[in-house]
């Protein structure tokens, strides 16, 4: 059996059934003694071109290892079913199991909005106790005025 990357790329409105055609795909691979190595759904993406006037599509990879015969069969699977726009298949020489640049991207990119929201968080927390401190400070104005108040800048010559 030899090793193959293959990304498909669904359409849109047709996004809710990626789970279900991807549950019949691994069937079909693992129903004929094929192996899945990675599966990766990146989501959906802007596509750097419109493709019969559809401008984003669901994205999924799948690194398996198949025979021929599975691989023409997942192939013509994917010719004939019309929410698949696009499909590549490539040869590889050895399976791939780590994830890839965009599984990356996506991983950093949660953890950086994780970041963000935890920060923003805090700031929030600090600005709700922060009015409390400005009352203790106002109270605690030299000359009982209150810390906002312009002093009285009249001298006496």
């Amino acid at each position: 059996m030899r090793h193959y990357e293959v990304v498909f790329l669904v359409h849109p409105d047709q996004s809710e059934q990626v789970n279900a055609m991807v549950d019949r795909y691994r069937t079909m691979i693992e129903s004929n003694g094929g192996v899945i190595h990675r599966l990766e759904d990146w989501g959906r993406r802007q596509l750097a071109y419109p493709i019969t006037k559809v401008h984003k599509a669901h994205y999924v990879m799948l690194n398996i290892e198949v025979n021929a015969t599975t691989l023409n069969e997942l192939v013509s699977a994917f010719r004939f079913n019309d929410a698949v726009l696009r499909h590549l298949v490539v040869g590889r020489d050895k399976a791939l199991t780590e994830p890839s640049l965009m599984a990356r991207a996506k991983e950093d990119q949660e953890e950086r909005d994780s970041e963000r929201r935890a920060r923003h968080a805090e700031r929030e927390s600090r600005a709700e106790s922060a009015p409390e401190a400005d009352a203790d400070a106002d109270a605690e104005a030299p000359g009982g005025a209150a810390a906002d108040e312009p002093a009285d800048e009249t001298a006496t010559v």
